[in-house]
């Protein structure tokens, strides 16, 4: 058997962010992209889901009867995140393209960047704070680093039988003690009433994920997102021009560290770094 290739070492290790190239490589070797730890059959289950109309998979956006046919999604899934394009292949092992989780790195750059220029209030939250907090945290740190505003929401918010609250300055979901899994949209609903109530401008950005980010789009914010291949409404989102961009990858991976070449990247790109 070979020897496993030499991990990209982290931001708290090397300053140097990865080379396209390099990026693509660790994406494939710790499956955030590439072979993918969600089977196919899961994909299709949330896809069909989705067509039948089913709330839950719509991620707070009102996608109307605009995608009815279970096939249309997965079109839209082959063309943006890189499923496998066949309707025949119904188990096993599904994909997501890591040139296509790069590109969506590249666009997010290129609105960090105009974030951080124009001195934007950025809202960070996460579904899916076992993967993804760090992500956003680190993030939010290089905007603020560059002048931008971190928004601090309201105190006392409650949604989904828990409450909402920002560790690291991202807005999260807890109930018991414990941060939750969540592709509610009801705590972004909860934020952004909430600031309202206080007669508080609405963020200029909003980086999320699930339905945090769906949540924020379908009220016309600028809203950008991660996505795994089974949450297809962001990507039907950033298809029709409701959400700028859906970024695709795994939102859960075993260790959370592998995401850290990936943040190097994008703050990189952005010049953010």
């Amino acid at each position: 058997m070979g020897r496993m290739p030499k991990p990209i070492e982290t931001p708290a290790q090397s300053s140097q962010a990865p080379s396209r190239a390099e990026l693509v490589d660790h994406l494939v070797r710790t499956r955030i992209a590439g072979d993918v730890a969600t089977p196919r059959e899961n994909n299709l289950s949330h896809y069909r889901k989705l067509a039948n109309g089913d709330r839950h998979y719509w991620l707070g956006l009102e996608l109307g009867d605009r995608w009815v046919d279970e096939q249309d999604v997965l079109a839209v899934m082959a063309e943006r995140c890189g499923v496998v394009d066949d309707a025949t292949h119904r188990f096993g092992q599904d994909t997501i393209d890591p040139e296509l989780t790069v590109a969506g790195l590249d666009r997010l750059a290129a609105r960090l960047r105009k974030a951080a220029l124009d001195r934007h209030s950025v809202l960070l939250a996460t579904g899916h704070p076992g993967g993804l907090l760090d992500v956003h945290r680190a993030t939010g740190e290089a905007l603020r680093a560059a002048g931008c505003e971190i928004v601090v929401i309201p105190r006392g918010l409650v949604a989904d039988e828990g409450s909402v609250w920002q560790f690291a300055n991202v807005a999260v979901l807890e109930r018991g003690a414990t941060l939750w899994h969540t592709h509610s949209p009801e705590p972004m609903a909860a934020i952004l009433d909430g600031l309202a109530a206080e007669n508080r401008p609405q963020p200029d950005l909003v980086l999320a994920d699930h339905g945090w980010a769906g949540c924020a789009a379908q009220r016309g914010l600028d809203a950008v997102g991660y996505a795994d291949c089974n949450d297809p409404a962001l990507f039907l989102a950033e298809a029709e021009g409701t959400l700028q961009v859906a970024i695709p990858l795994d939102d859960h991976v075993r260790d959370p560290r592998h995401y850290d070449p990936m943040v190097a990247y994008l703050l990189d790109a952005a010049g953010l770094a």
